[in-house]
């Protein structure tokens, strides 16, 4: 008989913990608490612009091999779109510099040795500065690990890592840091072509998981809260949800809890988790790109970070956010345009916009909360943790959401062999 296992959150984590176990031909359920599945990387229809946007501009790369994978098994891979070549054009807005940043399509870093691909005004020994940061301590801070000034600072390695992190850098956590530049820069352009879900994260990576679990008999519930872990020993032994819905487990069913750390914490009291977050704001305006618009421009010198062009629209992202998650909407929106306009060379009054602001979007990547995280096994041998805010290795990104739930679910096939 197939094992039942139940899977609490249908974000991205729950979502590839469910479709691993269900391909593994166990019988899932997936219970989220909210009215929509997805998490932080999911789609909606906004009235304010008429278009279906996401809640977040979500960048992959080419070597996020665990979110790929995922792709591949729901059927959606094709969705995630990009450039042949890992190139990425940027714009300096304080002095009107433009170039592009050309990582090629091999193995190996060979585009710092070109001083025609690398960043302007930078040479050999800048790359080679960074060297510190790859093998760095998690309990490092990135200014312990390398200097934080210069021209590759300020031009790549900050926009990067503010990305990666969603905080500034010098209070990062090196090692993640250097699980990124490991990942990334040091692995050659073959792993940096960016991908973008061109038609929306819902559609390419949430709605065709639901549709791939319904397939393989998987149930998901929506709006189905779970209130209480019944243990029993060292086992949990009944999910007890809203009303008198209770799950009793049987002695072979496992539990994989995706959920927020606030919520995971309180399912689970003991539960060491991180305590300290970080904002994103993100902005979306109806507005036709230019023909010639990259997909993505990373932005310096300015508000906005990096600008995405979509089709009839262009949106932005603002990392380390919680200094304008209280700025009035419509001033926070033209401060936005303005440096849209600058940076993709277009001009007209505010168009129709949104801005998403998420006050805890991203555990705190400092070292001292990075200690906190958990691992997915917990002191109950049926149950399991999984989430970017779990030891991924990586900040909480889509690649460490994923590894999160694929690793919960190698857990869950483990202790039943």
């Amino acid at each position: 008989m197939p094992k039942t296992v139940h899977i609490i959150g249908a974000g991205i984590s729950g979502l590839s913990a469910a479709v691993r176990l269900a391909d593994a031909n166990h019988q899932v359920h997936v219970h989220e608490a909210t009215q929509q599945a997805g998490g932080r990387c999911r789609s909606y229809f906004d009235a304010a612009t008429n278009l279906t946007i996401d809640n977040g501009n979500h960048l992959l790369l080419s070597a996020n091999h665990h979110a790929l994978a995922y792709a591949r098994a729901i059927g959606s891979e094709k969705g995630l779109v990009g450039p042949a070549r890992a190139q990425f054009p940027f714009v300096d807005l304080a002095t009107g510099r433009r170039w592009q940043l050309d990582l090629g399509d091999g193995r190996l870093p060979l585009w710092v040795l070109d001083p025609s691909r690398r960043v302007p005004d930078t040479s050999l020994a800048d790359y080679l500065a960074l060297a510190p940061l790859i093998w760095a301590k998690e309990s490092k801070r990135i200014d312990e690990a390398i200097r934080c000034e210069g021209t590759l600072y300020h031009r790549l390695v900050q926009p990067l890592l503010l990305a990666a992190l969603n905080l500034d850098p010098p209070e990062g956590s090196a090692g993640l840091a250097g699980a990124i530049v490991r990942e990334t820069l040091l692995a050659g352009g073959q792993a940096c072509r960016p991908l973008i879900a061109r038609d929306g994260l819902s559609a390419v990576l949430i709605e065709p998981a639901i549709k791939r679990l319904q397939a393989k008999g998987a149930s998901v519930r929506i709006g189905h809260e779970l209130r209480e872990l019944v243990m029993a020993g060292d086992r949990v032994s009944a999910l007890k949800f809203g009303g008198e819905d209770t799950i009793p487990l049987g002695v072979d069913d496992a539990v994989v809890l995706a959920v927020p750390p606030r919520a995971a914490a309180s399912l689970l009291p003991g539960l060491k988790t991180p305590t300290k977050f970080r904002a994103i704001v993100n902005a979306h305006f109806r507005f036709d790109p230019p023909r010639d618009a990259p997909p993505i421009l990373g932005v310096v010198g300015g508000l906005v970070e990096w600008l995405f062009a979509f089709p009839q629209r262009l949106s932005v992202t603002i990392s380390n956010g919680d200094r304008l998650v209280d700025q009035p909407r419509e001033e926070l929106a033209q401060a936005i345009w303005r440096d849209i306009c600058k940076a993709a060379g277009v001009a007209g009054e505010l168009p129709p916009w949104q801005i998403v602001r998420e006050r805890r979007a991203t555990f705190e990547a400092t070292p001292a909360q990075n200690a906190l995280r958990p691992g997915p096994v917990t002191a109950f041998k049926n149950l399991f943790l999984a989430g970017d805010w779990t030891a991924t290795g990586l900040p909480a990104t889509i690649e460490g959401s994923v590894r999160s739930g694929d690793s919960a679910a190698d857990h869950v096939l483990a202790a039943g062999s």
